[in-house]
Parts: C-alpha cells; structure tokens; sequence
C-alpha cells in the first residue's frame, strides 16, 4: 500500500509541475485550473488519508484509553484489529488484537 501512496504522491507533483509548465508557456493555459485543482486534490487527499487512517501497531496504549469494544480486520495487513479511545480528545488507536495462538502460550 506504500508503494501507491507514493506513486499518487508523485503524481499529483507531476500535475501540479505541469500546471506551472502550462501557465509559463501560454501554450495549454486552459488546462492550468484542471491540473492544479486535481494535483492539490490528490496530494491533500492522500495525505488526510494517511493521517486519519492510523497504521495498526501491536503496542498498548497508556491506562487512559478505553477499549471501545470494536473488533475488525484490518483490510491493510489481515489482522484482528482493536479500537481504543482517548476520551480527552477523540483520539483513535488501533491494536492488533492478541492471536489465539499468543493467548493460549501465555497461558501455560
């Protein structure tokens, strides 16, 4: 999924690259506003996206937050994934769930 990431990166650069070159050479002037606007909309939305949607980690948060009780697959990595709130702020923290293989080792 990186790998996308970055390529959606680079290609919003090249259009917003593009613009620039459209509006210096008056020759493509009318595609100046499409490739702005869409080289701004797509690294804007990439980077919200990357920012909202937390990465899966296998570490706890601290005692503050509170085990919402929701429980889904991660469609990034295939995990169990647990959500955990901050209440002071909203804030949420995904987990990778403990496997049953790992409870059942901490058992014996």
């Amino acid at each position: 999924m990186r790998i996308l990431t970055g390529v959606l990166y680079v290609l919003g650069a090249a259009m917003l690259i593009g613009a620039g070159i459209a509006a210096f050479s008056h020759t493509f002037i009318l595609l100046v506003p499409q490739l702005l606007i869409g080289g701004l909309l797509l690294i804007v939305g990439v980077a919200f996206e990357r920012w909202r949607y937390k990465t899966v980690t296998r570490t706890r948060p601290d005692p503050r937050w509170i085990d919402t009780g929701e429980r889904f697959v991660d469609p990034e990595t295939g995990l169990l994934t647990t959500v955990y709130l901050d209440p002071a702020n909203g804030e949420r923290y995904y987990i990778a769930a403990p496997d049953v293989t790992e409870k059942s080792a901490h058992k014996s």
